[in-house]
């Protein structure tokens, strides 16, 4: 924990910097690949994932270790070829991840929250799960743990893997030559991203290309085809909370609306977006046919309310930081309800951002937390104090700034969602 925690602190401030190099680059291009609220979500549901993973909230069926213990018919050293394969190991493993990620109703919604934002740009890449509970998948590993290959090998590749598929989500980045044959490029992952009828489903490959060529999967980007990204069935929110449970909301609805006991079992496993007939007729979803003609979701905002927004998000990510930089001096228990207070404050501002009266309910809460967090630590926000002189009375006055502004908003400058009615 307290080492991917240092990890983290590293890589968060080098893809902050990437991202605001693709923000530069877009203006001198003269195109617009960020909008400042799909931003702001993106980033905040980052936050989320990271903290998950730190704090480590999910339950692991089998481990690695486990398998490479029980399986290996060889022992193999940790040289440099160790590494190569388990690198492509785990991009072979990640291939089907992810595509089962996509084509079974119940694991997508561990997924949809990446393809939630209507943009295609470097700060979506960090649109990452907070509802994948269950670590289901380490059964792909087996090939690896068949050959031996250490499992401290597996940990220190598999981040780097992680890492390296931030790069190629963007738009200003053409074709790449013949580096298209080899590797995942952008024009591979916009297609992936993409809502139109003809790239549904493609490339599913994380940093080799060839997986989908091998597999059927494979789909060339076309100039004659512009990309329309998202989600077929909008989300029309920016809280990373919501969207990450809205699939799994809509399952369990149907599982129980549906009159057929087969459907409610059934519905779990099927391809995403099947739905029970009975249900499917008494209970439409919008999904977009016409995806040329959908309007973005957008909210309309003061300039005011743009800065307070950026200012949670950066605060947000300050105290992040902090925990990360200081989570081998805290007991699990406080890391735990720092986590929270971070988790509810994050909830709160991207409901505002939506104009939604259920983000006062929780910038109320997390006011009371943080007062309860400061209670039984004796009026220190985590011996900030040590590091940042008048660190808890900065942290209090933000707690009493953010409910007060928060009210504010939401009386005097409501922000307001603009969602599209085009089916």
């Amino acid at each position: 924990m307290q080492e991917y925690a240092r990890i983290l602190n590293y890589a968060i401030p080098f893809f902050l910097i990437l991202i605001a190099l693709e923000y530069g680059a877009s203006m001198l291009m003269h195109k617009q690949v960020n909008r400042l609220f799909d931003t702001i979500s993106s980033l905040s549901s980052g936050i989320t994932n990271v903290i998950k993973d730190v704090l480590g909230l999910s339950i692991v069926i089998i481990s690695y270790g486990w398998l490479v213990n029980h399986l290996a018919i060889y022992h193999i050293q940790s040289t440099i070829l160790t590494y190569v394969l388990a690198f492509i190991g785990i991009d072979f493993a990640g291939y089907w991840i992810h595509r089962w990620s996509h084509e079974i109703n119940v694991f997508w919604n561990r997924h949809i929250i990446h393809h939630s934002s209507e943009e295609f740009n470097l700060s979506c890449a960090l649109r990452q799960s907070v509802s994948e509970i269950f670590a289901l998948f380490t059964f792909t590993y087996i090939p690896m743990a068949i050959l031996g290959i250490p499992a401290q090998v597996v940990a220190v590749v598999a981040p780097i893997q992680l890492f390296a598929q931030f790069w190629y989500h963007t738009r200003l980045i053409h074709k790449m030559g013949w580096l298209e044959y080899i590797l995942v490029t952008p024009s591979h992952h916009r297609v992936h991203h993409a809502i139109n009828p003809e790239y549904m489903d493609k490339n599913y490959s994380q940093i080799f290309i060839i997986w989908d060529k091998l597999f059927g999967t494979f789909q060339p980007e076309k100039e004659e085809i512009p990309a329309v990204y998202g989600v077929t069935r909008a989300v029309h929110t920016w809280n990373p909370w919501i969207i990450n449970y809205q699939h799994l909301w809509l399952l369990i609805s149907d599982a129980w609306r549906t009159k057929s006991w087969l459907d409610k079992l059934k519905i779990w496993v099927m391809p995403t977006g099947w739905r029970p007939a009975d249900v499917s007729t008494s209970f439409p979803v919008p999904y977009t046919k016409e995806i040329y003609l959908r309007n973005k979701y957008d909210t309309i905002a003061s300039p005011l309310f743009k800065v307070w927004a950026v200012g949670q998000l950066l605060i947000t990510l300050l105290l992040m930081m902090f925990l990360f930089n200081n989570i081998g001096t805290i007991p699990f228990s406080s890391v735990l309800l720092y986590g929270l207070f971070l988790f509810v404050n994050i909830f709160a501002y991207t409901s505002l951002m939506d104009g939604n009266l259920i983000g006062i309910a929780a910038e109320v809460f997390k006011f009371a937390l943080g007062i309860i967090i400061l209670y039984i630590n004796d009026y220190q926000w985590f011996n900030i104090d040590n590091s940042i002189p008048s660190g808890t009375m900065i942290v209090l006055g933000y707690l009493v700034l953010s409910l007060t502004s928060s009210v504010y908003f939401y009386l005097y400058e409501k922000p307001k969602a603009m969602v599209s009615t085009v089916s």
